[in-house]
């Protein structure tokens, strides 16, 4: 079976939207067949990946509102071996259309049934909020990659999550597991990245990636021209970094780490 990841950190800014572009991008040149579901309704990965907002054009909405197949909303990126399901405005109002319905946190994860096993990889990017398309999305993960970012608040914001996966593994989904705690924005000459970085090490132990990716100015860049890193600077530190990440990630996989996180 293809393996489900979800991307989630309830707080804004920590690099949930590059790391899933980035590393689809990753396992897509490690020969991964990779496909990222964009669940957030601000469609960052969509446009990241090149593709600009278009109403014509329908997204993982109208597999959850509509019953439309992910086969059939699943668009080739520029990387070969990775693929997208597009987000958009509309999936906004998804929550409050599924709030009504019977077992409304399982829906992508019927939805994906089926299809998830074309992929070797299939990366969930989360919206910045624990709100009902969240738990969707860790409804239908096998495990769950933590960005954070490398500040003062980052113990806080990841011990509430891992609360929330707890409640959820007891209620929804007991196979959910941790695939690690990612460290983004990393400097190397900030005191302070060095402490967070050592905390959570020391709190967390090996669920922490052993991967760190750095603040780097050409990661920030590429999303503005449609394109991951390695279609864009494939030689910066940034790319480096993803590759080193998605190997961790295969390994665990390789390994059935994941699954006893």
């Amino acid at each position: 079976m293809g393996r489900v990841i979800a991307i989630a950190n309830q707080k804004g800014g920590v690099g949930k939207t590059t790391t899933a572009i980035n590393l689809g991008a990753a396992l897509a040149k490690n020969e991964m067949w990779t496909l990222i579901i964009d669940c957030d309704p601000q469609a960052n990965t969509t446009g990241g990946l090149g593709f600009p907002k278009d109403p014509s054009r329908r997204s993982i909405y109208h597999a959850l509102m509509h019953d439309v197949p992910l086969r059939d909303l699943a668009i080739a990126t520029g990387m070969e071996g990775l693929q997208l399901v597009p987000s958009e405005k509309n999936l906004v109002g998804a929550p409050v259309e599924m709030v009504e319905q019977p077992e409304r946190e399982h829906f992508l994860r019927k939805r994906m049934e089926g299809f998830r096993d074309q992929f070797n990889f299939t990366l969930l990017d989360c919206p910045p909020a624990l709100d009902l398309l969240t738990l969707n999305a860790l409804v239908a993960a096998d495990s769950v990659i933590v960005p954070v970012q490398c500040e003062y608040f980052a113990l806080e914001g990841v011990s509430e999550l891992l609360d929330t996966l707890i409640r959820i593994r007891r209620t929804h989904n007991p196979r959910l597991a941790v695939e690690g705690i990612l460290l983004t924005m990393y400097d190397e000459r900030n005191n302070l990245s060095h402490q967070v970085r050592d905390d959570l090490r020391d709190f967390f132990g090996d669920q922490v990636f052993k991967s760190l990716i750095p603040r780097n100015v050409r990661l920030a860049e590429a999303p503005s021209f449609g394109k991951p890193i390695f279609l864009y600077d494939p030689d910066c530190k940034g790319a480096t970094s993803y590759l080193e990440l998605a190997q961790e990630v295969i390994a665990h996989d390789q390994k059935g780490l994941g699954a006893g996180a």
